[in-house]
């Protein structure tokens, strides 16, 4: 078995692709990178023929209709032959220096007769407009350098929460929680990283920064325009979150992970509110109260939290905390530029 699947959807990737699989290539022979051409049409699909025939033993390829990046990551999970599993976006990149001490620690895990069931790592927003970057960490929030459970966590920050280029899952567990994402649907990463999260009992922090999030090309899913122009698949995908588990029972066994999971949920809702905001049509304002009472009476005790318990500071009523809660946002969002 080899120690991890680095799982590579790519559409229309041909311009930079090459950047990414060479970083993962660093990882040597043991590592299994799956690139997953989605029904592009430019160039992707030779490139990544090409990397397949001059490393058989590290690079494989699956061609499919377009089914968008969910159903990547679906076959990726489905013909992963490592023993975790890691999404990597072709226009992005691993830290090569980082990469050596990653595959360091899953030798080491891969000897244990149980092993660490979800290895969390720092990302890295690198800008491509101004060519600086922000560090995305856990400290304080996860203990370092030890295996723990989720009773040892402690409080996360509003910034802090394991998302996709974060979080190295043992794939047996990713299994196991019957994760299938929804095809040609935006913003399934947070379904990738939540769906699991109640198999995990192992967890270990590399405190590295490993994953590089490039930021700057105009198409990409994550800036402020397409997040308002695709709203309605970030709320189909909340609405699977919050689907996905009842929170409750969880909480009565295992509280920490029921608190981290609401503070996710939390994250997911105040970005559909937002943006509903910022789209500010009278449509998009209503939808915004529709999403809060859809999960009132779907989840009451998880709305009580959400709305009342939390640290919530983009839910203050009527029209002037609308624009209070949006020039927070503004705020927040100078200071990390995550979009």
């Amino acid at each position: 078995m080899k120690l991890i699947t680095f799982t590579v959807p790519c559409y229309n990737s041909a311009a930079y692709m090459e950047h990414c699989i060479g970083t993962l290539l660093k990882a040597g022979d043991e590592a299994d990178i799956l690139l997953v051409d989605d029904g592009s049409t430019d160039g992707t699909a030779a490139i990544a023929d090409r990397y397949a025939a001059q490393y058989p033993d590290v690079v494989r390829v699956i061609h499919q209709r377009n089914g968008g990046h969910g159903e990547g990551v679906n076959q990726g999970i489905a013909n992963a032959l490592g023993l975790y599993f890691m999404v990597v976006d072709s226009d992005d990149w691993l830290d090569v220096d980082a990469l050596s001490q990653l595959m360091t620690r899953l030798r080491g895990f891969a000897q244990q007769i149980t092993p660490i069931d979800l290895v969390v790592c720092n990302y890295v927003y690198e800008h491509s407009a101004d060519g600086t970057r922000r560090v995305m960490n856990f400290k304080g929030a996860l203990p370092e350098g030890v295996v723990f459970g989720w009773k040892d966590t402690r409080r996360f920050t509003v910034s802090q929460f394991i998302s996709i280029h974060a979080a190295i899952y043992r794939t047996a567990v990713l299994r196991e929680s019957g994760l299938m994402l929804p095809r040609h649907t935006f913003y399934v990463d947070n379904l990738f990283v939540y769906q699991p999260l109640p198999w995990v009992k192992t967890l270990f922090y590399l405190d590295i920064d490993l994953y590089r999030y490039f930021i700057g090309r105009d198409d990409q899913s994550v800036t402020e325009e397409n997040l308002i122009k695709r709203i309605d698949q970030q709320i189909l995908v909340t609405r699977l979150l919050i689907d996905a588990h009842d929170l409750e029972p969880i909480r009565k066994t295992n509280r920490k992970l029921a608190n981290y999971m609401g503070h996710n949920l939390a994250m997911l809702m105040m970005i559909c509110t937002i943006f509903l905001w910022l789209s500010g049509t009278p449509e998009d304002v209503r939808k915004a109260e529709a999403l809060w009472d859809e999960l009132k009476w779907s989840r009451p005790a998880l709305y009580r939290r959400l709305r009342y318990r939390s640290s919530n500071i983009f839910l203050l009523p009527g029209r002037l905390g609308r624009k209070l809660d949006l020039f927070v946002y503004r705020l927040i969002r100078k200071k990390f530029k995550f979009n």
